[in-house]
């Protein structure tokens, strides 16, 4: 998907893919709609008032600073008063608070261990917000050392630890990555199975129905494979008619459940139930306009953390 194209088209382009991948899910599995988390990362403001402009009210930033310096942008708050925001980074304790203090901050996916559960529990408790704050569990089903997340065999009882010791918190879904460069002509990346076995025995142990436990699977490549598999068909025009602002809507899609079985295609037919997608809907990324990392030098991994950045 190209930006020259524009977001628009691209917006409705994923989200035709989107239906026709839930489409080919086994008839017997629930017929949930994923959520489109648009990662915007590196991307101007006004691309994001763009998306939003044709629907979208979803996004995910991977650095803390950026994603406050976006989410505080008066032009943001001003133009997209429903729109959600993500945090699908890399948390570091020490940027907890800088967090939680951005606006409209919906859900943080990257929850890593009992001592940052811990202290974005006390840091949302503090600031006074009437919800809790939904989280994800991240899980490093590829067991490279390249990539953040709890081994599997850690995952039950860090949840166990979020619904019993973090009250300002609401556990909601676990969330991977996998290994890059997956040939899908081969089936779907094995480590999202990882992720849906995890589901189904995290679901027995807590005695909760899998509708409870949202998945969030893959990146832009992921959704890219598919493209490069099928012959891409121009996006029909939504037939809503222009919003208050001229723009027309495409409407944002929604999810709150989780599927079981495992079929031979990407993340959204094997169960994915929040999808992420960058440079899909806006494009390849500059970085040499690249803000800041959040990261400190000990904290820096391998130049394949790079590509994480959905």
């Amino acid at each position: 998907m190209s930006a020259e194209l524009g977001v628009g088209f691209a917006l409705r382009a994923v989200n035709e893919r989107v239906q026709q991948a839930v489409a080919r899910r086994p008839r017997d599995l629930p017929a949930i709609q994923p959520r489109l988390v648009a990662v915007s990362k590196t991307k101007p403001v006004e691309m994001v008032i763009e998306a939003y402009c044709h629907g979208q009210r979803t996004f995910g930033e991977n650095y803390v600073q950026e994603l406050l310096e976006k989410a505080s942008n008066p032009k943001i708050l001003s133009s997209c008063p429903e729109i959600k925001w993500h945090f699908i980074g890399h948390l570091q304790k020490q940027n907890v608070n800088k967090l939680m203090a951005v606006p409209n901050l919906f859900m943080l996916e990257t929850v890593d261990s009992v001592k940052l559960a811990d202290k974005v529990n006390s840091s949302w408790q503090k600031k006074g917000s009437p919800e809790r704050l939904k989280v994800m569990v991240q899980v490093n089903t590829s067991g490279e050392q390249s990539k953040h997340g709890l081994l599997p065999s850690e995952t039950v009882s860090m949840v166990e630890h979020i619904n019993a010791k973090c009250p300002s918190l609401e556990f909601v879904g676990l969330m991977t990555i996998g290994s890059f460069g997956h040939d899908l002509s081969q089936g779907p990346n094995p480590d999202f199975q990882v992720l849906l076995s995890l589901r189904e025995e995290l679901c027995k142990k807590l005695s909760v129905p899998p509708e409870q436990v949202e998945l969030s699977m893959g990146m832009s490549m992921d959704f890219h494979g598919f493209y490069q598999k099928k012959t891409f068909e121009t996006p029909h025009h939504s037939n809503r008619a222009p919003n208050s602002s001229g723009c027309q809507l495409v409407g944002c899609i929604i999810l709150n459940s989780g599927l079981d079985a495992f079929s031979s295609s990407p993340q959204i037919e094997v169960g994915s139930t929040n999808v992420r997608v960058g440079s899909t809907i806006f494009g390849e990324r500059d970085y040499s306009k690249k803000p800041p990392l959040d990261k400190s030098a000990a904290d820096l991994k391998t130049p394949v953390e790079v590509a994480q950045a959905h």
